[in-house]
């Protein structure tokens, strides 16, 4: 079954005048179908809160008819926001505690490009570390995008994440499925694009020094999907499959406005493999649409519709236990 709206968070409102399904609160209730619980920690900075809690939240709700989805959205209190910002997440997000009181099944961590080159001294930090360490105890499995990534590898396997030599990574890029006998993975295509944006990242060989089993790869952009060693507790994610088709088109005009306001140095090169040659053109004419193929949605809702229906399949019916009965923490797909 599809999303379950069980509050006024504008999102579904939003969804469900795209045409998406999203199922009443009142409609849920009537229905003997599996519910499941999704934490989803949005630390992105207040332009792009609502954009990035949109994408998750479309392709959730699109990769999975097996359950009725529950959304939980929380941030850190310690992530410093503008007053607007504030009062929506007072009004629509939920308090770690609660969702710890409460238990998830599952929980997705995203964020930004912070301040520092060495995370630990964000002021996130403490409480990322909190939130990632119950986790690991006690959700069936964690999806980390991007900085999450980079958090959770050097919080948990100690390898720190370095400065691309090339400076930003930043277009679509080409990637092949490295082990296709994992059931994450076992049904996409071999090759397939996903969207990157990121100054940094952890090596290949990085994810192999901490036991990762590498799922997904790139000979540009390096590795973008890993698993812990167990096979399922952690996934890990470098890139942005979650991307709308206009994702990084508003990035660029974010960072030209910039240069042109003087705030940055260097005018942004275009994204790479995003856009035709006639771009700049067709922003100044309005006609953006179509110079902008989305070559990545499909197989982005294959993983979350195989990560869901896995999580479906080992996690608890009780939301505060782990996992079912039986099943080995240590290998909870039985490879």
């Amino acid at each position: 079954m599809p999303l379950v709206a069980y509050n006024d968070l504008p999102t579904f409102d939003r969804l469900k005048k795209e045409g998406r399904t999203i199922l009443p609160a009142e409609r849920a209730q009537h229905q003997d179908i599996r519910e499941m619980h999704i934490g989803f920690l949005n630390m992105m900075p207040d332009a792009a809160l609502q954009a990035t809690e949109r994408q998750f939240f479309r392709l959730v709700g699109e990769s999975n008819q097996i359950a009725q989805l529950y959304i939980h959205p929380f941030t850190l209190p310690e992530i410093e926001r503008g007053a607007e910002t504030q009062a929506y997440i007072s009004q629509y997000y939920e308090p770690f505690e609660k969702l710890q009181d409460e238990g998830l099944d599952a929980l997705i961590i995203t964020g930004a490009s912070p301040k520092y080159d060495n995370l630990d001294k964000e002021i996130f930090w403490n409480p990322l570390i909190k939130v990632m360490d119950w986790a690991w105890n006690n959700v069936t499995s964690t999806m980390c995008s991007c900085l999450a990534t980079h958090a959770v590898m050097q919080f948990k396997y100690n390898q720190r994440r370095s400065a691309l030599e090339g400076g930003k990574l930043w277009g679509v890029y080409r990637h092949r499925v490295m082990d296709r006998t994992h059931p994450l993975v076992r049904n996409m295509n071999t090759v397939f694009d996903v969207p990157h944006s990121r100054f940094n990242q952890i090596s290949t060989e990085q994810f192999k020094q901490a036991g990762m089993k590498i799922l997904v790869e790139s000979k540009d952009a390096g590795t973008h999907l890993a698993v812990s060693p167990d096979g399922f507790r952690l996934i890990c994610m470098q890139g942005h499959p979650e991307y709308d088709t206009v994702s990084l088109m508003k990035e660029y005009q974010r960072d030209l406005k910039l240069y042109e306001d003087g705030k940055i140095s260097s005018k942004p090169a275009l994204p790479q493999n995003y856009c035709e040659q006639d771009f700049m053109q067709k922003i100044s004419g309005g006609d953006l649409e179509d110079c902008l193929e989305n070559t990545w949605r499909d197989s982005a809702r294959s993983i979350l519709a195989s990560w869901i229906g896995l999580v479906y399949q080992v996690t608890n019916l009780d939301r505060k236990k782990q996992f079912m009965d039986g099943v080995d923490p240590d290998n909870p797909l039985g490879i």
